[in-house]
């Protein structure tokens, strides 16, 4: 059937001119190896499964016999979870006080996984009780736990509580040999900077338990896998990336919608033709989306349809996402699994590891912000030797528009680097402060969180939160710390959002000036509420619903100031800085806008947002102004360039390194008062920094080519949202000119290569 569909797709008018590339990944024949000295249980388990083990499978337990720390970065449905249990067992088996620590980042792949641990702790004989422990646990059932299980899987975030009372859990931390850490790549940005932190703070405990766990990294494929698994937990790994697993043939798709620059349908349309095609050729299929409303939709048209062209395949199709209650969600998982299922729509919330058995087809509804996240995804078809087809489908901004020009940027070695900063103030400060409630922090302790600690803990001491005892740092907090250190969050400056007196979510204090403002239309779950009062005071914000046929767009303008210049780097005649900055966000008036029509636009009163971040810059000579405008006629047209180069560097940064593009912020100025030129800024949009600047100026060169071909290969005339139009622009993209983009962007490129 995979056959049919491509003929379908190569010959049939509605479909082959969107198709951009096809990219067949050929068959993989398994590499199996042989393991000596597995205890008789395990070696059972495997004969009777029938179970040949994979290069990587024997590297990893190999590795881990000699005391080293691993990372295995396989690809999905390579046997991962089976690389980390066999020499977690063989170690359980051997030593029957013996524990292992499982971290995961979503309930869902805990839950997974303990069926998975109950069977090999059944069919090995070996008394492990492996038991999920996490806020749904039942209380009653939580000391048993601490005092009983072998194996405790948990989340970030309860781990993150549990520490305040590792008293509790002293046996169990006295025996931890294995900590796990499965689809470790979920762990960068502000959450996995706080998770690193975290992960100091448990290796802290174990060690004045007198334990010194080795650590298993289980992750998609990065293009940083030594720095990020050294950042992430502090210690050091050994690589374990060769897939010794079978698979079939796959076929892979781009498909654009905008292969003329514009298209009659939507690409959530074009989605919703794709999985009729795939459901009615009998393949059995995920369709990722980039939203619950869109998994939803997505779901509703093609059964709407469906019932028009089959209506035995309607009830074979639906939808998949977080929120639903978790016995529905089992429900479409083994729908998937047994094969009853033909088409499911879902969030990412499928991309990881729950076990939903082998699939025909994939379809990518949208770039899904990483190259990594985008093989997750195309991973979940064509398990064991099966032939497969992905296909990815474009949306009309520029980096989804950047890869269907440029395959090779998918099929290539990974790019993307996963970012973990260890340097950020109040991080670091959060971190200590959870620590020193935990235990006294000696002098020794405060190196683990790194050379900026002792800085942080006399901030600290400043503001009243430690004091140093005789023992050490001591928090004098009047609750306990890590009640009040978010791992999603820098800031602590947080706004609550109040529906009928109830609580409806938290948003910290530029969510709530981009989102929340008076008069805003936010939107959550699907629901739409109108902002009716903004205390700025009480850091609350009152709601109520409303069913709006219009949505609102705050606009804003930014001032960025130069505090210190710590790099320059220079690539020919070419130079950029990093350093320190302070930006101010201006949040004037706002927009109300039926789709791209705007009805009014009103007056904000609040004061500007200030914070001091981490940036790159550069300067463009008065002497390329001259040139450009001497060559290209038009209005703005500098300052249109200038503002088209900031735009689309910004838009190409998440292809190197794993962050969104509202990560980032950025100012183009033609002549700015520290510089005394005209001058790009891109700088991380948290307060600190998040070492994301600080990578994009480590890979400026690589950075600028992609965002050169970007603008250049676009087939606009003008300018447009495949190239340097941008959707968080605060000037409503005002003023852009594409050609003005092109020259400076072709002179910079003139420039980096002279010698």
């Amino acid at each position: 059937m995979v056959g049919k569909v491509l003929r379908r797709l190569k010959s049939d008018i509605r479909y082959h001119n969107r198709v951009e590339h096809i990219e067949v990944l050929p068959p993989q024949e398994p590499v199996y190896q042989k393991i000596e000295d597995l205890p008789d249980n395990l070696m059972n388990y495997l004969h009777k499964r029938g179970i040949k083990l994979y290069r990587h499978q024997c590297r990893t337990l190999e590795s881990l016999r000699k005391g080293k720390n691993v990372i295995i970065t396989t690809p999905t449905a390579s046997g991962k979870t089976l690389a980390f249990n066999l020499p977690v067992f063989e170690t359980l088996s051997a030593d029957e006080d013996a524990t292992a620590l499982y971290i995961y980042p979503a309930k869902a792949l805990a839950n997974d996984q303990l069926k998975t641990l109950q069977e090999l702790e059944k069919e090995c004989n070996i008394h492990i009780n492996p038991n999920i422990y996490d806020g749904d646990t039942d209380r009653s059932k939580k000391p048993w736990i601490r005092e009983n299980s072998r194996i405790v899987l948990t989340n970030p975030y309860e781990l993150h509580l549990v520490l305040s009372w590792h008293f509790q859990w002293e046996k169990f931390f006295k025996n931890l040999k294995y900590v796990v850490i499965d689809e470790a790549h979920q762990y960068r940005g502000v959450f996995g900077s706080n998770v690193a932190f975290l992960i100091r703070r448990l290796r802290r405990i174990c060690s004045f338990y007198g334990s010194n766990p080795q650590f298993v990294l289980s992750s998609a494929t990065l293009a940083n896998p030594e720095e990020f698994s050294s950042k992430l937990t502090g210690k050091t790994f050994e690589l374990v990336s060769e897939d010794g697993s079978p698979c079939g043939k796959k076929h892979f798709i781009l498909y654009n919608p905008y292969f003329k620059g514009k298209t009659k349908t939507s690409s959530h349309q074009e989605t919703k033709n794709l999985l009729l095609l795939f459901v009615l050729n009998d393949l059995q299929t995920l369709c990722f989306t980039v939203s619950r409303k869109m998994a939803e939709l997505v779901a509703l048209w093609s059964k709407n349809e469906m019932e028009e062209i089959q209506p035995d395949l309607t009830g074979k199709i639906t939808s998949y996402r977080a929120g639903y209650l978790a016995k529905e969600r089992r429900r479409i998982e083994l729908g998937l699994k047994n094969g009853i299922l033909k088409g499911v729509t879902t969030t990412n919330a499928l991309e990881l590891g729950i076990n939903i058995g082998s699939l025909d087809g994939v379809i990518i509804s949208g770039f899904p912000g990483t190259i990594m996240s985008t093989w997750q995804q195309a991973g979940r078809a064509g398990r064991g030797t099966d032939e497969s087809i992905v296909v990815l489908v474009a949306f009309e901004n520029s980096l989804d528009q950047y890869l269907m020009k440029h395959p090779a940027s998918i099929f290539d070695k990974p790019h993307e680097h996963a970012i973990i900063d260890l340097h950020n103030p109040k991080i670091v400060s959060g971190h200590l402060m959870c620590a020193s409630d935990e235990m006294p922090l000696r002098d020794g302790d405060i190196a683990m969180f790194g050379e900026d600690s002792e800085g942080c803990i006399e901030t600290l001491q400043n503001k009243g939160m430690v004091k140093r005892k005789s023992e050490g740092w001591v928090y004098s907090g009047d609750k306990v710390a890590a009640f009040s250190v978010s791992l999603d969050s820098i800031s602590s400056d947080m706004f609550r959002v109040m529906f009928a007196g109830r609580l409806l979510e938290v948003l910290d204090r530029e969510q709530a000036y981009r989102e929340a403002h008076e008069g805003a239309v936010l939107i959550n779950r699907g629901e739409t509420y109108l902002v009716q009062s903004f205390n700025l005071q009480k850091r609350i914000i009152t709601v109520v619903k409303r069913d709006v046929a219009h949505h609102t767009q705050v606009v804003r303008d930014i001032d960025v100031e130069i505090l210190g210049e710590s790099v320059r780097k220079n690539m020919g005649d070419f130079s950029i800085f990093f350093g320190d900055l302070e930006v101010s966000e201006y949040y004037h008036k706002y927009k109300v806008m039926s789709y791209d029509k705007v009805l009014a636009t009103k007056q904000l009163d609040i004061p500007a947002l200030k914070f001091k971040t981490k940036g790159l810059w550069f300067t463009i000579d008065d002497a390329v102004k001259e040139d450009l405008e001497s060559a290209v006629e038009g209005k703005d047209v500098f300052e249109g360039g200038i503002h088209g180069v900031e735009h689309a560097l910004i838009s190409m940064i998440p292809f190197n390194i794993m962050c969104d593009r509202f990560d980032m912020g950025g100012l183009s100025t033609p002549k700015h008062p520290g510089t005394g030129m005209a001058t790009i800024f891109i700088y991380d949009a948290f307060e600190g920094g998040m070492g994301l600047a600080e990578k994009a100026s480590e890979l400026f060169e690589e950075i600028m080519m992609r965002t050169f071909e970007l603008v250049r290969d676009c087939r606009c005339d003008v300018g447009c949202p495949a190239c340097i139009y941008s959707p968080k622009c605060g000037n409503d993209n005002k003023p852009l000119d594409k050609k003005g983009t092109l020259f400076i962007l072709q002179t910079i490129m003139d420039m980096m290569q002279k010698k």
